[in-house]
């Protein structure tokens, strides 16, 4: 059981409160693209764009046999219809597409520094946003709870990836359980041709190995773990009642007690330690981000090892 804080957003009663709402919004929007696109130029546009591949090469033309061509390229239906030899020239297809899947659920509503694990989600997905649109790539997010709650299709541009961004701040689904498998079958189904996909989640749940397996085999997929240092230790303090914002649970922890504090730290990292040990096993890319530090340093260390890699 871990602790958590839970957001309520009440509906505007006026035109001037959504007016405020709106505009305290697009504030944010705007902030944050100022803030990632800097990121992107200076720290993360190349990482991106060397760390994965395209789809690899895609047919362009064709054109008459020359002395020297490779007969493997030859096209033998094109030969025959114009009864001379015919060869299929490629071009290497670069063009990318980016899919976020973001955790939707009450417990990315906790964090104890100040940053919710939302609001992590929110940057580096802006950061990832921006560098796709930078390398001329699409982009695409979908949101999940215990459900799949919205998706955008991937799409080029600046403006596409504002309204990407927007989606992310306005989610309005808490409460909520965690169904991480329902969003990666979902995925399968629709993103048919290779895909980059980013999984922005504090995994709390089960039952996600198969399909986070089949989606690795497929796609370019990464797991980026959201943290919070009380997930991992509680302070010295009083007796604390945590509750549980998906199913509801409460549970009341001695916080005075030495001992107390010391069990669920020893839980709480055997937890963490055999999810890092699951995620191995199933070779999947992961990025471990806490929300009472930088996330610069988690994803330049990805991006590096995963250039090594291609």
């Amino acid at each position: 059981m871990q602790q958590r804080e839970r957001a309520m957003q009440g509906e505007p009663r006026s035109g001037t409160s959504a007016g405020r709402e709106t505009n305290e919004l697009t504030r944010k929007i705007r902030k944050l693209e100022i803030r990632s696109r800097r990121l992107v130029n200076e720290l993360f546009s190349g990482e991106y764009h060397s760390s994965f591949k395209g789809r690899g090469i895609e047919f362009s033309h064709v054109r008459e046999y020359q002395y020297g061509d490779d007969v493997r390229s030859v096209d033998w239906n094109t030969s025959a219809h114009k009864n001379d030899l015919y060869v299929k020239q490629f071009t290497e297809e670069r063009e990318r597409t980016l899919l976020l899947l973001l955790d939707g659920s009450g417990s990315m509503l906790f964090g104890s520094g100040g940053r919710l694990k939302k609001d992590i989600a929110a940057e580096v997905s802006a950061i990832l946003a921006f560098s796709a649109v930078q390398n001329n790539d699409k982009v695409g997010l979908l949101i999940f709870t215990d459900r799949v709650e919205t998706y955008i299709p991937p799409r080029k541009g600046r403006a596409h990836a504002l309204a990407i961004l927007r989606a992310i701040y306005s989610i309005d689904h808490t409460g909520r359980k965690t169904d991480i498998d329902a969003a990666l079958g979902f995925i399968r189904r629709t993103q048919k041709r290779k895909a980059i996909i980013f999984l922005m989640s504090d995994l709390i749940g089960a039952g996600y190995d198969k399909g986070m397996k089949l989606l690795n085999v497929r796609h370019d997929f990464v797991v980026i773990h959201l943290g919070d240092r009380l997930d991992m230790e509680l302070p010295l303090s009083c007796l604390l009642d945590l509750v549980d914002p998906e199913s509801g649970e409460r549970l009341t922890i001695d916080a005075r007690s030495l001992l107390t504090l010391a069990r669920y730290s020893a839980a709480a990292r055997r937890d963490r330690d055999d999810l890092r040990q699951q995620l191995r096993r199933m070779k999947v890319d992961t990025v471990f981000l806490e929300t009472d530090r930088s996330i610069i340093g988690g994803l330049n260390a990805f991006f590096r090892n995963r250039e090594r890699k291609v």
